[in-house]
């Protein structure tokens, strides 16, 4: 049995679909009802006791799950949620896979690896520093099978909270010109979402995954903003012109709506170049990421249905 924490996001249906594929049970859980090709339990990954329940009899544990976008939020909770994950597959006897982001590196000049240092900017950033921290420390000392894995910001289907959706996708779903938080001229890479449940997957059935951080498969591809939006736009039919947000205007917007405070702080990825390799994830299992291209192109697709 392998349990997804998590389930109604966006990258658990995919690891699902991955996982019975190898003829593997699955367990979704959530703390709403959601139905698909698992078995459901509701629990809140908050609540040790209802974890450890959530998780008992499983061989792989993916903690997939996603908080309030608020630092304030996370500062209180992802302690808490990995502490109790940690102490569940402890318990259990589980191997626990972390989906991780790139916050902890904080602003990277040239590429981003798994040795790249720790060097937040952000206080979201340090948050997760003090989380990776906590699950290599339980690997180290408690003998935890576990693994990171991390991935660029989100693109494609089903990442309906990602940047690149709410700011360009879903505006040319709708007929309206792109914006584009920093500067569009920088290059940013962006991880499929369809490829992260298949890579996740590979990471939770092989033991030479076990005690280390990956970076999940992701194209190479040094596009700019400009590129993201120039190929949407050709996808939809829609407006090639964008409007560009700067930090400055952000802030003044956050002043009145909160989200774009949070998403201020993190713009200094988009106002600088943010360059994601993979090449370890795939030298070592052979996975190829979805060119850039072909993703739009499906992406498209998805969201014109």
């Amino acid at each position: 049995m392998h349990t997804i924490l998590g389930i109604s996001g966006t990258v658990g249906p995919y690891l699902a679909a991955d996982l019975k594929k190898r003829n593997i049970p699955v367990r979704g859980v959530s703390r709403r009802p959601f139905e698909g090709d698992w078995e459901h339990r509701k629990a809140d990954v908050l609540n040790l006791v209802e974890l450890i329940d959530a998780v008992d009899g499983s061989e792989v544990v993916y903690l997939v799950v996603g908080l309030q976008y608020d630092k304030n939020v996370w500062r209180r909770d992802w302690p808490i949620v990995m502490s109790n994950t940690i102490e569940a597959c402890l318990a259990t006897g589980a191997k626990l896979v972390f989906l991780d982001n790139v916050y902890s590196y904080g602003l990277v000049k040239g590429e981003m690896t798994e040795e790249t240092p720790y060097n937040p900017c952000s206080e979201k950033g340090k948050v997760r520093v003090q989380i990776a921290n906590m699950l290599m420390e339980a690997v180290e000392k408690k003998n935890l099978r576990a693994c990171i894995a991390r991935g660029a910001d989100f693109y494609g289907p089903r990442a309906d909270l990602s940047v690149i959706t709410s700011t360009v996708t879903a505006r040319h779903a709708k007929g309206l010109k792109a914006q584009w938080m920093g500067d569009p001229q920088k290059v940013h890479t962006f991880t499929y979402s369809k490829d992260i449940g298949p890579a996740l997957a590979v990471l939770g059935t092989d033991a030479r995954a076990d005690g280390q951080i990956w970076h999940l498969p992701t194209a190479s591809e040094r596009w700019t903003g400009e590129q993201w939006i120039e190929t949407s736009a050709e996808q939809f039919g829609a407006p090639k012109g964008y409007q560009a947000v700067s930090t400055f205007m952000m802030k003044l917007i956050g002043l009145f709506v909160p989200i774009m405070r949070e998403l201020a702080e993190m713009n200094y990825q988009f106002s600088n170049d943010y360059i994601f390799s993979s090449e370890k994830f795939e030298r070592t299992f052979g996975m190829k990421p979805t060119a850039n291209q072909e993703g739009m192109v499906e992406t498209a697709d998805f969201y014109k249905k």
